[in-house]
């Protein structure tokens, strides 16, 4: 009898990654170089091609919204990563930056339709921008890529055919057409007047 030959299964080719594009900051930018390094990382951890990457640079955080939806705009890209780094200064104009760039990437996602990640440091000190960015808090450009992948598998997997909520008939409950069927005891009050087995109570 020949030998038998065990067959081996080529493993699944894993699917290629959707464009992004990343918007990074100047300002502060031996901190913000950290984090774009540690964005290009996870992408291509993650199995995808360098050359699927879009660098833009912004002149400082205040500026990233504009160009974060200039890319999303475009149409050539799956996800935005915003990447900056503000540092607490002797006035309150780090507050008023932060929050003018965390609401305008929130209004790049729900305009356009296309996540946005928030990879934006807002710090007290330098030495907190450090440990977050590849230092002891790990790397939060790292984190904001990974985000975005996994906001835009998320979107994809909700456009995806489902049976949740499909009845045999093909129509989810509370959606049928015409009236919907009630329980029995529903049907009873309904019915209740006067006399008989479903008064008012």
């Amino acid at each position: 009898m020949p030998k038998a030959v065990a067959r081996t299964s080529k493993p699944a080719a894993r699917a290629a990654l959707p464009p992004v594009a990343v918007v990074v900051s100047r300002y502060n930018r031996s901190i913000t170089d950290k984090l774009l390094s540690g964005a290009l990382r996870a992408y291509e951890q993650r199995g995808g091609a360098a050359a699927s990457v879009r660098v833009v640079e912004a002149p400082g955080a205040y500026e990233l919204p504009t160009l974060a939806h200039a890319a999303a705009g475009l149409g050539t890209f799956k996800g935005v990563v915003a990447l900056g780094c503000i540092i607490k200064g002797e006035t309150s104009h780090d507050q008023h930056i932060a929050m003018a760039v965390a609401q305008g990437l929130v209004g790049v996602t729900l305009v356009t339709g296309v996540p946005c990640a928030f990879g934006v440091l807002t710090v007290d000190t330098p030495k907190q921008a450090e440990d977050r960015a590849g230092g002891a808090h790990g790397n939060k450009g790292q984190e904001a890529m990974d985000a975005v992948l996994d906001t835009i598998a998320a979107i994809d997997g909700l456009k995806a055919p489902s049976t949740i909520g499909r009845s045999a008939g093909g129509v989810g409950p509370g959606f049928g057409r015409g009236r919907r069927a009630l329980p029995d005891k529903a049907m009873g009050k309904r019915r209740g007047g006067g006399g008989g087995g479903g008064g008012n109570r």
